[in-house]
């Protein structure tokens, strides 16, 4: 028992000086029948539910935070005991609730720790966590919903409690806090002035901000609160030029145009709406002072002046590019022959219809007929429209560098090399785009003159071959380069073999 008045007073003392730093929003009392059950929050099939009643006491801090202190009675069904026992507790509760000023219902949280004296059993601390709500009846009064979980520092005494009962608020209400009762605060939510019946005034010019056209700026109350800088009866926020007087929307206008001289080009010369402000002598829509030819109407293509055009092809020369030939709007009145909109100047094919340079890409590889050397055969931009060499092809030019055989130390080809030159030939008519490249290379054994002179001959011996197969001449070029270009060492019989070779390679030129 001394220890339950030692809680109870620890609780009160706590509750004193929590209520002293913190302005109190309200008070309430309430009663509330009571539900509990030990069985299921130890996990015990065979107790009953019990019942109690609890009494309580709130404090509301302020709309977010509060303080209740509930005392219970009541009795539980605990494990081992065929008879309930009788408990009391006292409990000290932090409360966070959300409650707006017109709210009908006031959610809220608990949590915290309370002391329970059980007849013949363990006095016991229990630690309760849970959720409620407060559901307005009347003015003051609310119903109460409410349901815990108590956590028990003793075996088998967790238990859940759930409560329904009545609330009744009392005392001053003053949910913002600013010393200004509820009953008669104009802005109960907010915290404001007494001598504004409670509500604020941002700016300090004796007008509550509700009626303060400009509550951050102060200002005279026949200008609904709102300042006037310059002082031309145009309050601030309706003047396009607060710090100058004027008699337009509160700005000036020098020449008196209707135009204020902010948005005046011309402030001193009286001048039209439509340029600005600025004048038009010869009425030709365009100002004066961007009017080359100001006395005399003309157009705004034409900067003003009338529109000239020396070889009447219905451009003005201002505008066209060729004002000596007569030519076409598309092509910025130049010539075009093939009327595709490239200038016959710059249309690289000038009597045919295209669009890249003005030329077609009739085979559609994004290389337009005029460069392309394989117009008719899709292909790669780095091969000049022709399409790659296949691999395969690419191996039978390498294996012909092994298989075309000479005579030894002489220009005379072998039988066994005619195979592979008519593959050769076959290859040069399946790509007719392409040039062919035939060089001769040798040894080191011998005068460096002698091997020149027999790669070369070599070289032009494979080149007289295809002629002779129906390659023409101008695709066919040759040279030789005796030893001076070696892919093997030539201290060895394999490597000197390696060197001894004519290579050919396919071209775009």
């Amino acid at each position: 028992m001394k220890k339950l008045l030692l809680s109870l007073f620890v609780l009160l003392l706590l509750g004193s000086v929590t209520l002293e730093a913190q302005k109190q929003s309200f008070h309430a009392l309430s009663a509330k029948f009571l539900f509990i059950d030990y069985g299921t929050a130890n996990s015990i099939d065979d107790l009953d539910i019990t019942n109690g009643i609890e009494l309580g006491y709130t404090a509301g801090l302020n709309k977010y935070l509060g303080l209740a202190v509930p005392i219970k009675i009541g009795s539980a069904n605990v494990l081992g005991d065929i008879n309930n026992r009788r408990i009391f507790s006292i409990d000290g509760l932090l409360r966070l609730h959300y409650a707006p000023a017109e709210s009908k219902i006031i959610p809220y949280l608990i949590g915290g720790a309370g002391y329970v004296v059980e007849k013949d059993g363990p006095d016991n601390v229990q630690f309760p966590l849970g959720v409620g709500f407060d559901i307005k009846l009347g003015r003051n009064s609310y119903l109460n919903l409410q349901g815990e979980y108590r956590i028990s520092q003793e075996n088998n005494r967790d238990n859940l409690q759930l409560g329904v009962g009545l609330v009744y608020r009392f005392g001053k209400l003053d949910r913002d806090g600013d010393d200004v009762a509820d009953a008669i605060d104009k802005c109960p939510d907010i915290a404001g002035l007494k001598a504004l019946a409670g509500c604020p005034d941002r700016d300090g010019d004796g007008i509550a901000d509700a009626d303060d056209d400009c509550p951050d700026a102060p200002g005279k109350k026949a200008n609904g609160g709102c300042p006037d800088t310059d002082g031309d009866g145009v309050m601030d926020k309706n003047d396009d030029c607060p710090d100058i007087a004027g008699d337009l929307r509160g700005c000036p206008d020098s020449d008196k145009d209707g135009i204020a001289d902010k948005d005046d080009n011309c402030p001193n010369e009286k001048g039209l709406a439509a340029l600005k402000g600025c004048p038009d002598r010869d009425g030709d829509g365009i100002a004066d002072g961007d009017d080359e030819c100001p006395d005399e109407k003309g157009s705004i293509e034409n900067k003003g002046c009338p529109v000239r055009d020396r070889d009447g092809d219905g451009i003005a020369d201002a505008s066209d590019q060729c004002p000596d030939e007569k030519g076409v709007a598309s092509a910025m009145g130049c010539p075009d022959r093939d009327g595709d909109g490239f200038a016959d100047a710059n249309d690289q094919c000038p009597d045919i219809a295209g669009k890249m340079e003005g030329c077609p890409d009739t085979d559609g590889d994004g290389v337009h007929d005029g460069d392309d050397r394989c117009p008719k055969e899709p292909g790669l931009a780095i091969n000049k429209g022709c399409p790659e060499i296949k691999k395969e092809i690419r191996e039978v030019l390498n294996f012909a560098m092994r298989a075309v055989q000479f005579e030894t130390g002489k220009a005379t080809l072998k039988k066994q090399s005619f195979a592979v030159l008519d593959q050769i030939a076959g290859i040069m008519a399946q790509y007719p785009a392409y040039r062919l490249v035939i060089a001769g290379h040798t040894d080191n054994v011998g005068s460096d003159n002698a091997n020149l002179t027999l790669s070369e001959n070599r070289a032009k011996a494979c080149q007289q071959y295809l002629i002779s197969k129906g390659v023409s001449i101008k695709r066919l070029s040759y040279a030789g380069y005796g030893e001076t270009q070696p892919i093997a060492d030539n201290k060895t019989a394999k490597g000197r073999e390696l060197n001894r070779r004519v290579e050919f390679d396919l071209i775009i030129q």
